[in-house]
């Protein structure tokens, strides 16, 4: 049996747009006006997730979806570093953020490393796995690429290679053990 699983990217808010880790608030008006526009572009689920940051679950509201009791990975825990932008903290500690971006077991931040972030949202996909049927996600850009890593077995160094748009879908399909990629489609064009 087959488990399709549609990861979404929640709309975008000022945190995403001002590189600030961490910043879970809500997407701006306008980018939660596209995702109402695009609430019947995806396709119906036998069961829907949402990460616990109020931007996913503004963005799952704005989809038309209602989550089930259980939520979906949350985003990559960058510790000290909350709040701050990528640029102050590349100012203050420019050898923190490097270790940072050229080792993915490393986390400097005192949070969690990507390396730890792929393994935890590989555990909840292998939990997926296991029940047939279609799944919509909307959960933070970190948890896409860190899924994605985990689903092909790729290298978690690659995890910073990956590019992911606010209300885009990347799906994976996957049966026994091996997952497939379709990624990219963008929800808010026709």
């Amino acid at each position: 049996m087959t488990v399709r699983v549609i990861l979404v990217a929640p709309a975008i808010g000022s945190g995403l747009r001002a590189a600030r880790f961490g910043d879970d608030g809500p997407p701006d008006d306008a980018a939660l006006s596209a995702a109402r526009a695009a609430a019947g572009a995806l396709p119906v689920a036998t069961r829907s997730f949402t990460a616990p940051s109020p931007r996913c679950r503004r963005t799952a509201e704005a989809l038309g979806l209602a989550p089930g009791s259980a939520a979906a990975p949350a985003d990559l825990d960058v510790g000290d570093w909350r709040g701050r932008r990528l640029d102050d903290v590349a100012a203050t500690d420019p050898a923190a953020v490097a270790a940072w971006l050229a080792d993915p077991a490393a986390a400097p931040h005192g949070g969690e490393s990507v390396t730890a972030l792929c393994a935890r949202v590989g555990g909840w996909l292998d939990d997926l796995a296991g029940q047939p049927g279609r799944v919509v996600a909307v959960v933070e850009p970190a948890v896409v690429r860190a899924a994605v890593v985990g689903a092909l077995g790729l290298p978690p160094a690659v995890f910073w290679r990956l590019d992911v748009r606010p209300l885009s879908v990347t799906e994976l399909s996957g049966r026994a053990g091996r997952w497939n990629l379709r990624c990219g489609q963008d929800l808010t064009s026709p």
